[in-house]
């Protein structure tokens, strides 16, 4: 779900930049982001957003930022936020689940949740950010060798 604050500003800026043009406002069916007078397509706003992220991508792991990155993240960010997986696949559009699913995979922050929830009450905040294998000699040094 969108923050209130990003949305309101958005669309009085959108408002805004209508009002601004000369003569009436433009039907509803008009394109909000043009280039060169057409409308942006699909194609258009790939080659945008992989001219601004290809500095970002990951050559060890061939993984590259596009478009489905951010439909990702956004699905991944809702699932964090205790959205009902049902709703992000009519968000997403998503004829069966099973596809939604797929954002669902387990993320580091989810795991670091769940572990949280198997310590003992009273645990103290020391043991969570200094976990005990760090100061294990023995274990770092086999690691190491590794």
């Amino acid at each position: 779900m969108e923050n209130v604050s990003t949305v309101e500003p958005t669309a009085r800026m959108i408002h805004e930049l209508l009002e601004s043009e000369n003569g009436p406002a433009p039907p509803p069916t008009t394109p909000v982001f043009t280039a060169r007078g057409q409308p942006l397509t699909r194609y258009g706003i790939y080659k945008i957003i992989r001219r601004h992220t290809a500095q970002l991508d990951d050559a060890r792991t061939g993984r590259r930022i596009g478009p489905h990155t951010f439909r990702h993240t956004a699905a991944v960010h809702l699932l964090e936020a205790g959205v009902e997986v049902n709703v992000i696949r009519g968000w997403l559009g998503h004829a069966d689940l099973t596809t939604t699913n797929r954002y669902a995979e387990i993320n580091t922050r989810a795991k670091q949740q769940a572990l949280l929830l198997t310590e003992p009450p009273g645990a103290s905040e020391g043991l969570r950010t200094t976990p005990i294998w760090r100061t294990d000699e023995t274990l770092l040094n086999w690691l190491s060798s590794l």
